[in-house]
């Protein structure tokens, strides 16, 4: 439940003084590790890395306008589907940032790639320079709140996006495919072979 605090706070206190972002832009959201976010081991939990990816897309579509968007239209993001991949622990009371870009589009989905850094080392080529931790791509479609899907092709119409500043890499595109789950008006029976 206190992941809903954050995400207000950090939409009323921290989003809304950020710089506004271009639809392509990357949104750079500041975080810390704190206690509620550790498990057993004393590090970040892996679930918790997805709760917090969540608080850092709201900043980003607020900070780039979609939020006002969203709200006159009555429109919301959901993720369908999301990958993550961790290279480094972060451990409790540390900052770190989540970057978060809008990747492009599929026939019904926005992508998004989000990177938990932290800022690089004296050992590393480039100190101080974003280190990456964790690397996650979001796949989200858009619904409104009467029901139905937003067609993308109304999307980019409505947010004034560049489908070409904004090419999908063959790499994601292909997982997109392979991670999609029947329609909710197919059968999606559970049964194990």
């Amino acid at each position: 439940m206190h992941m809903i605090f954050r995400t207000l706070w950090h939409l009323r206190f921290v989003a809304s003084k950020g710089a506004p972002l271009g639809f392509a832009d990357v949104g750079v959201s500041q975080f810390r590790v704190w206690p509620t976010d550790t498990d057993m081991l004393g590090h970040m939990n892996n679930g918790k890395y997805l709760s917090i990816m969540d608080v850092a897309r709201f900043d980003l579509i607020k900070r780039n306008g979609t939020w006002d968007l969203f709200t006159r239209e009555r429109w919301y993001p959901v993720v369908v589907a999301q990958t993550i991949t961790y290279r480094r622990s972060l451990n409790p009371w540390k900052k770190f940032a989540i970057e978060s870009r809008i990747l492009g589009f599929d026939d019904q989905a926005v992508y998004l790639e989000q990177r938990f850094t932290r800022p690089a080392g004296a050992r590393s080529a480039h100190p101080g320079s974003p280190e990456i931790y964790a690397r996650a791509i979001v796949r989200a479609r858009i619904l409104r709140r009467e029901g139905g899907v937003v067609k993308i092709d109304e999307l980019i119409e409505k947010t004034g996006a560049v489908p070409e500043e904004l090419q999908l890499p063959e790499d994601i595109q292909a997982w997109g495919q392979a991670s999609r789950l029947p329609s909710t008006r197919d059968d999606a029976t559970s049964v194990w072979k």
